[in-house]
């Protein structure tokens, strides 16, 4: 059986379903909102939607690989950030029900001004850019050596795919494909936790047990997704997009669900990389699980893949979209919303073709958002505009000594791997905190 052949066919067959399933966006409601025969998302589509757009492909093999690193230790550590639905679905509930507000756009401009509005965007526009190299790339890993032909060309391929229903129909597309996609990722993931646990050397007893819980055995990282969970979601527009479709409590609910829903897939996928752990394997847990399987496996973790990469691509298309055309008031019309879609895929597979170094350097992390944690936290409170500039680029340079490993070592005060994530983002959001609220103490 030829690999290859079978894995060009789940996607092209899996993308040209979706492209012909997908609604046609006819107006701008249905494009940059979702809204089809005046009807929001329901609780059930929002939930679904939420939680695939968040396991994309990098998310998924991160989990798997740090189940093989430190046991189930890794995978609940990894799991830590989906608290940020929960952060988010409580603290935007109260801006659109006290605050009145219709988008982070909005609730931007009318506290801190234009200035800290372009900023904003500035960041979550390198966010979005990053989610497009970021996914393509995994999805090439499957098809051959990073910089090798068929590596290039699955990622040209997957790309344009999924850009024809993205464009098809927007908002509308990303959310109705995504929840085809919540249920294929779903029965795919029990297919393979079915067959793993099948074996006679790999139980339950053993996956629960293993790894320590240690802040060297991976509590470093979990602290650390905990503490981001607090403004990581706010700079990611595919999640907070979702957050002003449908009505106030229908969100929260939703977004209360996918906090626990989706920390548990992230879990029980990383019970992959356990089972790699128990069986002594190297290298990308996922990939070396599924050759050990055989074909058919392998070709199912592809399709996860597959399947959790698309859903973050279109969402990642329809998001930059509505930002440009909708919250930049850029064009507020169905050709610039396609239009921009397409902008954003072509500028967002450019670094596919560049370096490593390249890439590392255009990524924002989670830590250099820390900054908004004051922003959000405190909404209600009444400070001077310079405190969002003051606490934002707190966060981005402490991003940066972290990205240069240039923080001071004797502010680290755990041991192991992570350890200077958990600590930089501790002096960090204390500081982004402390500057925040500083202008309004010396004005009193």
């Amino acid at each position: 059986m030829n690999v290859q052949i079978w894995q060009w066919g789940l996607i092209v067959v899996s993308s040209l379903i979706l492209f012909f399933l997908s609604p046609l966006a006819k107006h701008k409601d249905a494009f940059f909102k979702a809204t089809n025969n005046k009807k929001a998302p329901s609780a059930l589509w929002l939930t679904g939607s939420l939680i695939i757009s968040w396991i994309f492909a990098k998310s998924i093999t991160n989990a798997a690989n740090l189940g093989l690193s430190f046991g189930i230790v890794g995978g609940v550590a990894y799991a830590g950030y989906y608290l940020s639905f929960a952060v988010a679905g409580i603290l935007i509930y109260q801006l659109r029900v006290k605050g009145k507000f219709k988008s982070i756009h909005h609730f931007l401009t009318t506290k801190f001004g234009k200035s800290a509005m372009a900023l904003f965007s500035i960041l979550i526009s390198i966010r979005l850019f990053n989610e497009v190299w970021s996914n393509t790339m995994v999805i090439g890993s499957y098809f051959g050596e990073n910089g090798s032909t068929p590596y290039y060309w699955a990622i040209l391929v997957f790309t344009v795919l999924t850009l024809a229903y993205a464009i098809k129909g927007g908002l509308s597309s990303s959310i109705f494909t995504d929840v085809i996609q919540m249920v294929l990722f779903s029965v795919l993931l029990i297919v393979i936790l079915g067959v793993i646990f099948s074996t006679n050397n790999f139980t339950v007893t053993e996956a629960v047990t293993s790894g320590g819980w240690t802040f060297e055995l991976g509590l470093n990282l979990f602290f650390a997704a905990i503490l981001q969970s607090f403004s990581y979601p706010f700079h990611d527009p595919v999640l907070t997009d979702r957050a002003f479709l449908s009505s106030p409590k229908v969100t929260r609910k939703s977004f209360l669900w996918a906090s626990f829903l989706g920390a548990l897939c992230i879990v029980l996928f990383s019970l992959i990389g356990v089972y790699a752990l128990s069986q002594g394997m190297q290298g990308q847990a996922a990939v070396e699980v599924g050759k050990a399987f055989g074909v058919v496996i392998l070709l199912v973790i592809n399709f996860i893949m597959i399947t959790s990469a698309a859903s973050t691509l279109d969402s990642t298309f329809s998001s930059f979209s509505k930002m440009l055309a909708v919250d930049l008031k850029l064009g507020d019309n169905l050709t610039f919303g396609r239009l921009s879609m397409a902008v954003i895929a072509i500028l967002g597979t450019i670094p596919v073709f560049l370096n490593a170094e390249i890439l590392s350097a255009t990524t924002i992390s989670g830590t250099m958002v820390i900054g908004l944690t004051p922003v959000f936290l405190f909404w209600q409170k009444k400070v001077p505009k310079i405190s969002f500039h003051l606490s934002v680029l707190c966060g981005i340079i402490f991003g940066l000594l972290l990205v240069f490993d240039i923080f001071p070592k004797t502010l680290i005060l755990t041991q192991g791997k992570y350890a200077d994530l958990l600590w930089v983002n501790v002096w960090g959001i204390i500081c982004c905190i402390l500057l925040y609220l500083s202008p309004s103490w010396i004005k009193k």
